[in-house]
């Protein structure tokens, strides 16, 4: 034991000037994490110290690894396991400001650069999806909004580094939309057997990150496919969440899954393996995770989920569907956590396919309204220590400013942005998805 403690301190001995100011490990109590804090450290396990002060780890001992957990904060690589993620999918951000849309904040104040304002109102991660190929989108999804390829992703996800925010890249797997309703083969993949597909999403994934690094866009979590309730590239991975009635097989779907994810676990072995599903109804997720996942041993470290009131929920049960699944799942998959990779509530128009139009009753489509909401969901979210993260989808959208028949972003407004799309205000709902944390 002394000699693992001696080793790890001389290692040390180079990072006296890489003090931080975060207070999480500051066990010498000089209000920096440094090199004293291992000493310190040391001395406590050395003399048999049982103080839960120095248990900086948290697993109710002091020994090594409590050191091993200083040592990562100071060089920058440690995660708070208590950590809340809390932001949005914004993959339109970029382009929105090079066609110079206009936002301003509650005040009345323009915002110029949206990620700095993000950052300044408590938000601290954003996600950007990746496509294929997405030119060989149809010309609807592209009016959709769907142009993310590599070189967009590596600059947006730069942005979002140098700002300070974590970056969750989502793989889509596809030249346009993958969702439970599609999950369509990229074109340059159309002809490939299950084998080589999965050969294929390995060497994809594990080029995709490999870039990204270089640019200065290094992903902190990865989704390995997206909404993939019924498996990825149809038809040989479609599957049912309950493992029977396939199309295609579990084994081939958790082939392509597992393939992306050896990518991940080689290429950025610090970064969580996020599997997002949707929550087309009560039963799917605790199927998916509790059935399916386990018995194919899916590689993942994050539960993820989509809920959307409008598709999932009635107007007396927007919060009560969402937690009845975060109970089943914390009984069905205690061991992994969860997060809320996409959310969505409107401010002023019913959105189209709303389950029950009655729901505006409860939640009024107003700014207030989706405020309500938003805090209502967090105040539910927060009371499940499993679930770490919430992002709201395409929060960023936002017409205002744009010449509309030239430089227009999408074809059509997004109902559930949190900017009004009339004025370029920031609502009031994206201050409150702060309170998350």
């Amino acid at each position: 034991m002394k000699r693992v403690i001696s080793v790890l301190l001389v290692a040390l001995l180079g990072l006296m000037t890489r003090g931080s100011a975060a207070v999480t490990g500051d066990v010498s109590g000089d209000g920096n994490v440094n090199v004293s804090d291992v000493t310190t450290e040391i001395n406590q396990i050395l003399s048999g110290s049982t103080d839960g002060q120095f248990d900086v780890n948290g697993d109710g001992k002091v020994d090594v690894s409590d050191v091993t957990t200083v040592i990562n904060i100071i060089l920058g690589v440690y995660e708070d396991p208590n950590l809340k993620l809390t932001g949005a999918d914004i993959s339109l951000l970029d382009r929105y400001e090079e066609h110079g849309a206009l936002y301003y904040d509650k005040t009345g104040a323009q915002v110029t650069d949206m990620l700095a304002f993000y950052k300044q109102i408590g938000l601290n991660a954003m996600r950007v999806r990746l496509f294929v190929d997405p030119a060989n989108a149809s010309t609807t999804a592209k009016g959709e909004g769907v142009f993310q390829d590599l070189a967009y992703v590596a600059k947006a996800g730069k942005r979002i580094k140098d700002a300070g925010h974590k970056f969750i890249l989502d793989f889509h797997y596809s030249d346009s939309w993958a969702d439970p309703g599609k999950q369509t083969v990229p074109k340059r993949w159309s002809s490939l057997t299950p084998e080589v597909m999965a050969d294929s999403v390995y060497a994809y994934t594990k080029e995709s990150l490999q870039a990204l690094i270089a640019a200065g866009a290094t992903p902190d979590y990865v989704q390995v496919g997206n909404e993939i309730t019924y498996g990825m590239l149809w038809p040989t991975g479609n599957v049912y969440p309950d493992g029977v009635n396939n199309k295609g097989t579990w084994a081939n779907f958790s082939a392509y899954f597992n393939a992306g994810a050896k990518a991940v676990r080689e290429v950025l072995p610090a970064a969580k393996v996020i599997c997002h599903i949707e929550m087309a109804n009560n039963s799917n997720p605790g199927k998916f995770f509790g059935i399916g996942a386990k018995n194919f041993n899916l590689d993942y470290d994050i539960m993820g989920l989509s809920y959307y009131p409008a598709y999932h929920a009635t107007a007396s049960t927007v919060i009560t569907a969402l937690e009845t699944v975060i109970k089943q799942l914390k009984v069905q998959v205690p061991d992994k956590p969860i997060m809320i990779m996409e959310t969505g509530y409107s401010y002023r128009w019913e959105m189209g396919g709303t389950k029950d139009t009655n729901i505006s009753s409860k939640y009024p489509y107003t700014e207030a309204g989706q405020a309500q909401f938003v805090a209502d969901l967090v105040t539910m979210l927060n009371q499940y220590e499993c679930v770490k993260g919430l992002f709201w989808w395409c929060a960023e959208q936002n017409e205002y400013g744009l010449d509309w028949n030239t430089n227009r972003v999408l074809d059509n407004w997004w109902q559930a942005s949190l900017v009004d799309n009339q004025n370029g205000k920031i609502l009031q709902g994206c201050y409150e998805l702060a309170n998350f944390k």
